[in-house]
């Protein structure tokens, strides 16, 4: 018995990109308009691409963690399958 994965809608998917498209602007644009120095501008700049990506890769290791997990429990499943059907044949 396997399990189907889950599809989002495609109003969430858009969603979740508009949301991430704004945020990054506002970000950008907010970075862009403050008083400071630009080597200070730089710096946020550069700390808030660095921030974006290491959400991207946390979120992929957590989902590929997962994915792992998964394809673990469905081959202990098929193992234990085998054993009691072999067990059952047995007896």
């Amino acid at each position: 018995m396997s399990a189907q994965p889950i599809k989002h809608s495609a109003a969430f998917v858009t969603f979740s990109y508009v949301s991430f498209g704004l945020s990054v602007a506002m970000i950008g644009g907010g970075i862009f308009v403050m008083p400071i120095d630009h080597w200070m501008k730089g710096f946020l700049f550069m700390g808030t691409v660095m921030l974006v990506q290491s959400c991207i890769i946390l979120t992929k290791t957590i989902r590929d963690n997962v994915e792992a997990e998964k394809l673990l429990n469905r081959i202990e499943d098929a193992k234990t399958e085998r054993l009691l059907m072999d067990v059952s044949k047995v007896a």
